[in-house]
């Protein structure tokens, strides 16, 4: 999963190639919609359950993210009482559950419903600046939210009963809730910090939490031997400890890192619009990959929910 990027202050200042934004953030897209896959069919293989694998991730991807700061900028480690208990906060619930809550969803969803579900919450945040924080809000905002919600009945198919799964609509739902608040409390974090050390030390927090809930004494290192066979034409049977490498280098760092990257170029807004080429993407990964398929209605459902989602952003 696929979480958003973070805005830079001040980037409008800085020299822009667009070009090159436009690269960053679609290349971040890419590597989490693949992620999306690899995820589901590492999750399938070895049996670890949703909570191991998002702990393998924020752990993995926390030490990544620190050997790195620790080398290139280690100044950017320095953390106040205040700053810590903020960013403890922020990574539990901006990192911990949002990407627990996406492999949930996507476990038990077919990829592309499950990132739509977690890709609503633009539409959230746009409502929270309106009422709560008092800002400058287009009414488009209202169209965007019936645009979403008439997009997931579709999705869901309404009209013959709840046709797809109830936990993992759920988990897709408070996915939503919780990306609402990564990008909420994000937005006050990188007034003080930059943002590649937010993501790091957030992880650490995200990390830390999973250690106190899932010991690692008691990790069940032996599934991750397990061997995973990879569907098409590729014809591998890679151990799933390869796939859990990908899911932190390729679809965790890297990303996180080219999508930060995009906003020294493009606005956060416009970084956050070409996001949502991943749900999108990780529906045709999914089909061409895993054979996922979805009803015509459920595609057009898709569609209109990704207009509504580039509304809300547009709307703030």
């Amino acid at each position: 999963m696929a979480d958003a990027p973070l805005p830079v202050p001040g980037a409008e200042r800085r020299d822009r190639r667009a070009g090159l934004g436009y690269a960053m953030v679609t290349a971040s897209a890419l590597l989490f919609a693949i992620n999306g896959s690899v995820s589901k069919l590492a999750l399938d293989a070895s049996g670890m359950g949703t909570l191991r694998w998002t702990e393998v991730r924020s752990t993995g991807a926390f030490l990544g993210l620190l050997a790195g700061i620790a080398l290139l900028a280690p100044r950017r480690l320095r953390v106040d009482r205040r700053e810590a208990r903020s960013l403890i906060a922020y990574g539990i619930v901006g990192f911990a559950f949002v990407q627990w809550l996406y492999f949930v969803a996507i476990y038990r969803l077919p990829i592309g419903i499950g990132l739509l579900l977690e890709f609503t919450a633009p539409v959230l945040v746009a409502l929270w600046a309106r009422f709560v924080w008092r800002e400058r809000v287009s009414d488009r905002v209202w169209a965007a939210l019936v645009l979403v919600l008439v997009g997931l009945a579709l999705v869901a198919e309404v009209w013959s009963g709840l046709t797809l799964d109830e936990v993992g609509v759920a988990a897709g739902l408070g996915a939503a809730v919780a990306l609402a608040i990564f990008y909420l409390a994000g937005e006050r974090l990188v007034v003080r910090r930059d943002p590649i050390s937010v993501v790091g030390l957030a992880m650490g927090a995200a990390a830390g939490f999973w250690a106190v809930v899932q010991p690692w004494w008691s990790f069940p290192f032996a599934s991750l031997t397990e061997t995973v066979e990879l569907p098409g034409a590729l014809a591998l049977s890679p151990p799933v400890w390869t796939l859990a490498l990908w899911t932190v280098v390729l679809g965790t760092i890297a990303p996180f890192v080219l999508a930060i990257g995009a906003l020294r170029h493009l606005p956060a807004t416009t970084v956050t619009i070409v996001a949502t080429l991943e749900p999108v993407a990780a529906s045709v990964v999914a089909w061409v990959w895993l054979g996922e398929t979805l009803a015509a209605v459920q595609i057009v459902g898709g569609a209109v929910v990704l207009v509504g989602i580039l509304l809300a952003e547009a709307a703030r």
